[in-house]
């Protein structure tokens, strides 16, 4: 796994779109409290909510552009940390019991699903060459279920002619990274809130130092280790952001100052990138160094900015439902999206059978708008797999199951999501193409 996301289409008989597999950009599993409970900070619900937006969009679409104008990885990782150092105000060990409680049961649904596919293709992880077989190919299998490292999947299962491409494995493992990385920052916060209320300036910058270091190549770290540090060290920084609006560091640091020093920083972000290029251009999900410098400064304007509302204010109330639901199913809707992007291939490409389009006008009208179809079919599949599995994220948190956690009720009021307002101390894509050149376990969101 690289800290990039990847290209991961399927290569089925006709046009349809790119798939991209990785982070996301989606939300870290915020716990989510009772409906009705007050106190909900819907400025921050709202952003988890556009971050999972925005990674099904570049994960559909593929446009580089998405990683400059919302880094939704590094947005989420600086929720996640100011919603863990909230929680660390009760014992550590607890916290980290109940961060792990509400991960791993929805993980566990789906990695039963995607085992189940490949092993019935034929898959023997201790005969898979790729995976290193063995002993060790079968231990591995356990990341499915803790996800402590990568987990392994075959390089090539189903079929290209057949319902579930044969990259079908790579795509549905590919968001993993992130509930890999999630965890490791989990359990390091302790540690890390330690160090950021000693040594602020330090620990906050350390990430970035640490960057620079091993995703520029200046020191080499080989295999999987080389993969989860480097991913610790371009998050990191946006990590311990989060710690520093929950305590309520940034509002203490000058507007002017707080803003000129970030896009000083995003400024030299670009010019790193214009310099080093990925495989894709100037996607900074392939530049490391870049998405650190310019997720650490975006989030800081975002969070110098942070108004928490308590309520979504002027038109953006008509959004408040599905801001709600999104929240109390993200890691749901960040776990399936790519198998429900693929799912869309086999019921489009049922569109190319019906009586009307025996021209190759009709059919090639169908070609230029795949991608665009995709993007509207995945939708009504999101709320499908809500329905289907969303209910196991309540199960975990300990909450009676609901099927469409919307925040409405019954007299039409509305709950809210997942995130309390911390504490201050002060005031067109080609047709369907084959997965590009890409390290396993993805490229990023």
């Amino acid at each position: 796994m690289t800290t990039h996301e990847y290209t991961a289409g399927a290569t089925p008989p006709r046009g349809a779109p790119q798939i991209r597999t990785g982070p996301a950009e989606v939300s870290a599993p915020a716990p989510a409290a009772p409906a009705g409970k007050p106190g909900r900070d819907r400025y921050l619900d709202l952003l988890r909510s556009i971050a999972l937006v925005r990674v099904v969009v570049y994960h559909l679409f593929g446009w580089a552009w998405l990683s400059i104008l919302f880094p939704s990885m590094g947005v989420m990782f600086a929720l996640a940390g100011s919603l863990m150092a909230r929680s660390l105000e009760r014992p550590a060990l607890g916290v980290i019991r109940g961060r792990l409680r509400r991960l791993l049961p929805p993980l566990w649904a789906f990695s039963a699903v995607v085992l189940a596919l490949m092993f019935a293709g034929g898959w023997n992880p201790a005969h898979d060459p790729d995976t290193g077989g063995g002993v060790q190919g079968v231990a591995d299998v356990l990341n499915y279920i803790l996800p402590v490292g990568a987990p392994p999947y075959p390089a090539h299962a189903g079929s290209d002619s057949g319902l579930l491409d044969s990259t079908w494995a790579e795509q549905a493992a590919g968001p993993l990274w992130y509930l890999r990385a999630y965890l490791w920052f989990v359990v390091a916060s302790p540690l890390l809130l330690w160090a950021f209320r000693r040594v602020p300036r330090t620990t906050l910058l350390a990430p970035l130092a640490l960057t620079a270091v091993v995703g520029t190549g200046l020191v080499t770290l080989p295999g999987e280790t080389g993969n989860a540090v480097t991913d610790f060290a371009v998050y990191g920084g946006c990590w311990v952001l989060g710690f520093a609006h929950h305590e309520g560091m940034l509002v203490k640091v000058p507007r002017y100052l707080a803003i000129s020093c970030s896009t000083t920083m995003m400024a030299f972000a670009l010019w790193w990138a214009s310099g080093h290029p990925g495989s894709e251009g100037w996607d900074l999900n392939d530049i490391p160094l870049a998405d650190a410098l310019w997720s650490f400064g975006f989030v800081v304007i975002l969070l110098q900015y942070s108004p928490s509302w308590k309520e979504l204010p002027g038109r953006l109330a008509r959004w408040d439902k599905l801001v709600t639901l999104s929240n109390n199913r993200a890691v749901t809707i960040y776990l399936w999206h790519n198998m429900l992007i693929m799912a869309t291939v086999p019921i489009l490409d049922q569109m190319y059978d019906l009586p009307f389009m025996d021209s190759d006008r009709a059919t090639g009208a169908l070609d230029a708008t795949y991608t665009l179809w995709t993007f509207v079919l995945v939708w009504p599949l999101t709320a499908l797999a809500v329905l289907a599995f969303g209910w196991i994220e309540d199960i975990a948190a300990k909450r009676s199951p609901r099927l469409w956690p919307n925040g409405a009720k019954p007299g039409g009021g509305a709950s809210r999501g997942n995130h309390r307002i911390a504490p201050r101390s002060s005031p067109q894509s080609p047709p369907r193409s084959s997965p590009g050149s890409s390290a396993r376990g993805g490229r990023r969101a």
